[in-house]
């Protein structure tokens, strides 16, 4: 897949590799590195170490054994147990397997360790180069009040904010008022909106204060934080810069990421809409300052807060890595970040100068995550049943980690995959998105797929009026209350699920006694005389009543919910690539069909439905609902860890009153009390694992 990419960048490779040779004619260069890190971005970076000739060490966790990363890699080994902990985050482990592998240097990818000061120290003392910059600037970046100071030293505004050392809740709360709220309470370590909260009130402060703190606690084991003033409506425009050893520096543009869930990004483009050439110059000469000022090597972004009205921009924070979101700059400026980092950390110069950059066309980059965007974005895991993924081509970038048959594991970040295009301009690249949006499929897991194809339909979207608070401000349309498919549509999927049994149900992913297929023991198409087949199908909260009566070969009679289709003849059901085209009355229907059990998965260019058939009781068994109890108790929405436990048993608690904290996936998520009700039993206590939908409080019922 990145190899595709990389023609449509030839031609100015083999000039950077000439432009090389005449500056450095016997470059240092690396012969092999270990990556600590996992998922796409370690497949991202042994892709290009293989293309430049340099050998990979993989590491892994007992339930990596099998990743893809793992199998790309030229040799890999083992880390420790499943929690990053014990594993990806494990340093002195990590460098003991550089030693002994022989790696010259470590990537660190991003997340995990790859903006851990006391790491970089560490490489630096074992004589293993840290891909990255130095230990110094990631510790003076990394804190934010101290990057506050060296920006203003530096002539790059500021937001206004406190950012100093006294961490009494009583003066902190003091210097908001005096901000003025609302205000953003922000963790001095990491990023990627961990140990970030915003005050809208003096009323909520000391809440959103101290959730801030523990998550920062637990993500970054530092809970100090500062205050900020939070500007409204603004926009995330982050700006791509590079150095090397001998105090070369470029910026590589700008990219918008304001479109964010939780803080967090989910869709992100290059360069920023509406940006003119004047404020681009202005946001890339302010980002290279910042980091001449730090001494900065290697890749990293100095992110900005824009506001749109103002033209006026003001630094946020530096991140010092490499960003999960980088294919787009590279796509835009035809050069591979990966292969720059890996130059300069051999002792290369970089390879273009800033007049050698030329901005060319535009890009989008989606990342797709095992997520319940119908409620609040929750994090997913489990199997990944099916993949199906557009065709990779010069202008369209798959990156992932996963395949058919892998899992998206509760120990570590949701996301699946990145999809990245490319085109001549903004409107072109993102309708090559949507399209290739379509083009991705996936079974087993709830996505956000349709949420983004949703998105990039959004006129405001398409218009390039985004700001950080634009999912909130468009819930309407990104979040439509009817999203049932037509009866026609249903009639199709009917025709196909039934052909599908017929030819053998060869699609299925389980077969199962309670399955649909076991329930169709007689019926066929070539056999008007045959009995009817009855189906019930529940899609989006609707349901369909399906009856199917043969007219002939490959033809049926479909009636849904007293509408009838009577023409409804099957043209192509392929078991290899599951396509299912139908002629429902001279309108040919095209969708990709995924049968698992009694859930059909069904794709279409506009979107996906998953269809649940329903089984008679007599089919499975099951008699009655054992969910009468479901008002007394609390329940746990998404599998992780108990970090705090707010109450006893015996207790009153009022309706809203948070019970018990989860982190999973790297976040933090408050089970709170759904009524006014007694504690009866707390089930779980704090470090205990706790698998989705287990009961965790019981209340005295009334």
């Amino acid at each position: 897949m990145f190899a595709q990419f990389i023609k449509r960048s030839h031609s100015i490779s083999q000039c950077v590799r000439f432009s090389q040779s005449a500056v450095n004619p016997k470059p240092k260069g690396l012969k092999r590195i270990l990556i600590a890190n996992r998922g796409e971005i370690a497949c991202r970076v042994i892709n290009s170490a293989k293309r430049m000739g340099i050998e990979t060490v993989a590491v892994y966790s007992s339930v990596d054994k099998n990743a893809r990363h793992v199998q790309m890699a030229d040799t890999a080994f083992l880390l420790g147990p499943a929690p990053s902990a014990n594993s990806y985050l494990n340093k002195e482990k990590i460098i003991e397997v550089a030693l002994n592998s022989g790696a010259e240097g470590i990537h660190p990818g991003y997340g995990f360790l790859s903006e851990n000061v006391e790491f970089a120290e560490m490489c630096q003392k074992n004589n293993v180069i840290f891909i990255g910059p130095p230990a110094t600037a990631i510790r003076d970046m990394g804190i934010k009040s101290t990057s506050k100071a060296i920006m203003l030293a530096a002539d790059v505004p500021v937001v206004p904010g406190y950012h100093g050392d006294n961490q009494d809740d009583s003066f902190l709360l003091e210097q908001a008022k005096n901000i003025g709220f609302p205000v953003m309470i922000k963790a001095v370590r990491g990023g990627g909106g961990k140990g970030m909260r915003i005050s809208q009130s003096e009323s909520d402060f000391m809440e959103q204060l101290e959730s801030a703190r523990r998550e920062s606690q637990k993500s970054f084991s530092d809970s100090v934080v500062l205050i900020e003033k939070y500007v409204g409506n603004p926009r995330h425009v982050e700006v791509q810069i590079f150095g090397d050893t001998f105090g070369n520096y470029v910026y590589l543009f700008e990219r918008d990421c304001s479109v964010q869930r939780r803080h967090q990004k989910i869709i992100e483009e290059a360069p920023g809409p509406g940006i003119s050439d004047e404020i681009r110059k202005q946001l890339g000469e302010a980002a290279v300052r910042a980091a001449k000022a730090v001494q900065y090597v290697g890749a990293g972004t100095v992110e900005f807060i824009f506001d749109p009205a103002t033209q006026k921009f003001y630094f946020m924070e530096m991140n010092t890595r490499l960003q999960v979101e980088h294919p787009i700059t590279e796509m835009i400026s035809n050069t591979d970040l990966v292969e720059w980092q890996l130059r300069v950390a051999g002792g290369e110069t970089l390879p273009l100068s800033q007049e050698q950059l030329k901005l060319n066309g535009h890009a989008f980059e989606a990342r797709i995550y095992a997520e319940d965007t119908e409620n609040n974005f929750m994090p997913g895991a489990g199997p990944l049943h099916y993949i199906h993924t557009p065709s990779p081509n010069s202008d369209v970038r798959v990156e992932t980690g996963v395949r058919s048959g892998d899992e998206v594991s509760v120990h570590y970040d949701p996301m699946i995959a990145k999809l990245v295009v490319w085109d001549k301009d903004r409107h072109s690249a993102l309708r090559k998105l949507k399209y290739n949006l379509s083009q991705y499929n996936i079974v087993g897991v709830k996505t956000n797929v349709d949420f983004l194809m949703r998105l990039c339909s959004n006129e405001d979207f398409i218009e390039g009026n985004v700001y950080t608070g634009f999912i909130d401000d468009h819930k309407s349309d990104l979040f439509p209350s009817q999203r049932a498919p037509d009866k026609k549509l249903v009639s199709t999927v009917a025709a196909g699920f039934i052909i599908n049994q017929i030819n053998g149900g060869n699609n299925k992913l389980n077969n199962d006694r309670h399955s649909p297929f076991n329930l169709m023991d007689s019926f066929r198409l070539h056999s008007s005389s045959l009995p009817q087949q009855l189906l019930t199908f529940k899609v989006e909260n609707e349901t369909y009543k399906v009856k199917a009566v043969p007219n002939g070969v490959d033809n049926l009679s479909i009636d849904v919910n007293d509408e009838i289709f009577p023409n409804v003849s099957v043209l192509k059901s392929d078991q290899n690539s599951n396509e299912v085209i139908i002629d429902n009355n001279g309108e040919q229907m095209k969708y990709r069909l995924i049968v698992n059990d009694n859930l059909l998965s069904v794709f279409t260019l506009s979107g996906s439905y998953q269809f649940e058939l329903e089984i008679p009781a007599f089919a499975t068994g099951a008699i009655g609902d054992d969910s009468s109890d479901a008002a007394s108790k609390v329940v746990a929405p998404i599998p992780g860890v108990v970090e705090k436990v707010n109450v006893t048993e015996g207790q009153s608690v009022k309706s809203g009153e948070p019970l018990i904290i989860l982190m999973a996936m790297k976040m933090e998520y408050v089970i709170k009390a759904s009524r006014d009700c007694v504690i009866d039993k707390v089930l779980f206590k704090v470090g205990d694992n706790v698998p989705k939908g287990a009961k965790l409080v019981e209340f005295k019922k009334e």
